[in-house]
């Protein structure tokens, strides 16, 4: 234990069995269901106020986020498959018990009453406890409380089942473990420390001499980057997009479900249904933005595609193959890195070797140390506790204050940096225990962990960073960020529980740093040497922002309008006729503008792939665009002339991040920026016209 510091309160537990997983799971169950049913029996709708009906359900969502999330957390990242299993059987439970909840007419009654009556207007309740009755309300409406016992009895029915094809989606994703042998010949130019860590054929097997290389991203990006072979890069490209073909069944079934429950509730279809309560509202106006952006940038990428051709032409003649004048999908990772290296001398190989991850993140806590007045400390010693010996533990404290007295807790942080079989695959913020007031008014601390899959250490090499992965580190400790230093009263509105086109807007703003000369060069640290990387090569980084940028942005634009074809069809009939796959690559082929395989437009499923529509980002994937029209605001607003600037920091830390969901989005923003937030420094950062 580090000496000076208040002594913290406990940790979050990470001892769960298989069968405790579960036990645990219906013991909160059961106990959540208990108190419904005693409000239903001692409350009539006369007497029903906010003190008897949404005050104990409130503090028994607060008591149960101390669980839930670690429950339904294992699936994620624990080596016993037996644990990830039990943990999605916990989380298909406690969704279950969720939809029942969310259902219960006796419970709806009680809150619609309230909500109806003068009092719940009435001065002596505080704003976040009216927002909580307001979203109570409007969440049991959503969830087809209004309807007849029929269509209910349907919706009902509807949820149950997307929830479950969900979690089957989810899971299948996590375990994928497929893979494809190559001779070393083929993988030629990939980095060597790669290929050290690629397991190898036997010598009494058919694979002998080859190397496997499997889809988890240390191993397919640098190839889709390195591999000189334009047949081994199709051919990862293409095994990637359909590792996971049986998801798209998945898939094409939650979209007719979603359209159906949208229509009992009376929507158009799915998109105005998951809109109504974000910013942006309804459809329409995602569209418009959506096309108003795809016409600035397309122009751009027509031009960014003709130069990245000429290099491919010139390429292939070097190496004495046919070219064939396309530029395909699986050429882009490929050419995009050749004309950084070429046309800006920037190595990403050599720039990696400034930036261990070890020091990176010592680096990165640091700038968050200073701009938001925190204090992270890891945890070595006996009381240290994870799931897996690879995860870092800190604790998070406030800076000292000035006047001497004792410095404050603000939460628990674990990163869990490495991949590893049965683990998710991407990069990610979870939660694990949310902050909020309890009964008592004493404070419950959160507990936040990022989990990433960055190349782990060799026996010669530390756990290097490319310049791209030290932004997603910065993107997913900004999550984690807005996590811990949110104070709210209910957990429900805790840190990132902001609208869903809002919560990447914090996370964004955080990238900024991983582009700004100084912060680039007290982050960094080379391995050997422990030098800081040279000024010109911190240049040629920040030169190299935009590069190819219109190219990466139609790519996102290809996710969000194929999300929102698929959740806005005019009748339940195109829904059900709807073919996934098929839009999913003809609009990748329009929008993106690179070329798919020859003969057409089908090259698989990579909708099967796309876990974020599976998992929360359905009719919300332009939220990533959408809100980085809203980072990059902020950080023109505050941060762009002084990005260390402890003032703004602190300011931003305590009018944005602290709020969490506790009041309207917008009206943070607009308090925040001292005006209504507009495009301008979006479209000036892309070097695009208004």
């Amino acid at each position: 234990m580090a000496t000076g510091y208040p002594k913290p309160p406990p940790a979050p537990k990470f001892t769960h069995t298989p069968e405790s997983v579960i036990e645990e799971t219906n013991r909160l169950i059961t106990t959540s269901r208990k108190l419904q049913d005693q409000i239903a029996k001692d409350v009539t709708l006369e007497t029903a106020s906010f003190e008897n009906v949404l005050k104990p359900l409130a503090e028994d969502e607060n008591e149960m986020g101390l669980d839930t999330a670690i429950l339904g957390f294992y699936q994620y990242v624990s080596t016993d498959k037996k644990l990830r299993d039990a943990s999605s059987e916990a989380e298909r439970l406690l969704d279950d018990f969720g939809i029942e909840s969310s259902m219960r007419e006796d419970i709806y009654k009680l809150v619609s009453a309230i909500h109806k009556s003068p009092q719940s207007k009435a001065v002596d309740v505080d704003a976040e406890s009216s927002r909580f009755l307001e979203k109570t309300y409007e969440a049991y409406v959503r969830n087809g409380l209004g309807l007849a016992e029929k269509e209910r009895a349907r919706f009902k029915e509807i949820k149950k089942e997307l929830s479950i094809l969900g979690i089957d989606f989810s899971k299948r994703l996590n375990e994928e473990n497929g893979g494809i042998w190559f001779t070393p010949e083929e993988l030629a130019g990939v980095p060597e420390d790669v290929l050290s860590g690629l397991a190898k054929g036997e010598p009494d097997s058919e694979n002998k001499g080859k190397l496997r290389l499997t889809f988890k991203y240390p191993d397919l990006f640098p190839t889709m980057k390195y591999a000189t072979n334009p047949e081994t890069r199709k051919k990862v490209f293409l095994g990637n997009e359909n590792k996971c073909n049986e998801n798209s069944k998945l898939f094409k079934k939650a979209i007719d479900l979603r359209d159906e429950k949208a229509r009992l509730l009376g929507f158009k279809n799915h998109a105005e249904f998951i809109l109504q309560p974000k910013m942006a509202k309804n459809p329409e106006k995602v569209l418009a933005f959506l096309t108003d952006l795809r016409q600035k940038l397309t122009p751009g990428g027509e031009k960014e595609k003709s130069r990245l051709k000429q290099l491919k032409a010139a390429d292939t003649k070097d190496k004495g193959i046919t070219d064939d004048r396309h530029y395909y999908l699986w050429d882009h990772r490929y050419y995009d890195r050749l004309l950084l290296e070429k046309e800006y001398k920037l190595d990403a190989q050599k720039i990696a070797e400034y930036f261990p991850l070890a020091h990176t993140i010592q680096g990165m806590m640091k700038i968050f140390e200073s701009l938001f007045g925190l204090e992270f400390i890891e945890v070595t010693d006996e009381t240290k506790n994870t799931w897996h010996e690879d995860c870092k533990q800190f604790r998070v404290y406030n800076e000292k204050p000035k006047d001497g007295s004792e410095q404050t807790f603000v939460g628990w942080l674990y990163l869990d940096l490495h991949p590893r079989e049965g683990k998710y695959g991407h990069a990610a913020n979870f939660n694990l225990q949310p902050g909020f007031t309890g009964k008592k008014g004493e404070r419950h601390y959160p507990a936040t962990a990022l989990v990433c899959n960055f190349s782990k250490p060799t026996a010669t090499k530390p756990s290097l960073l490319k310049h791209d992965e030290v932004v997603t580190l910065f993107h997913e400790l900004g999550h984690g960020i807005h996590d811990l230093v949110s104070i709210t009263y209910y957990s429900r509105f805790h840190g990132t529980n902001v609208v869903r086109d809002f919560v990447e807007a914090p996370s964004q703003m955080l990238e900024n740093w991983c582009w700004t000369q100084s912060e680039l060069t007290s982050l960094s640290s080379h391995y050997k040497t422990g030098d800081k990387i040279p000024l010109g090569m911190v240049k040629t980084i920040i030169n190299t922002k935009h590069v190819n940028d219109a190219l990466f942005n139609l790519r996102q634009l290809h996710f969000a309008f194929f999300d929102m074809e698929m959740h806005s069809y005019k009748s339940h009939d195109d829904a059900v006729k709807s073919e996934p796959s098929v839009r999913y690559n003809k609009l990748r082929t329009e929008i993106a503008l690179l070329d798919p395989p020859g003969g057409g437009d089908d090259f698989g499923h990579g909708e099967a792939t796309f876990g974020h529509l599976m998992g929360g980002y359905d009719a919300g994937y332009y939220g990533y665009l959408w809100s980085q029209v809203f980072s990059t605001d902020m950080f023109y607003t505050a941060f762009k002339k002084a990005p260390m600037d402890g003032e703004q920091g602190r300011r931003y830390r305590h009018t944005v991040l602290e709020k969490g969901g506790s009041r309207d989005e917008m009206e943070t923003l607009k308090e925040f920026l001292g005006r209504e937030p507009n495009s301008d420094a979006f479209f000036e950062d892309l070097g695009l016209k208004k």
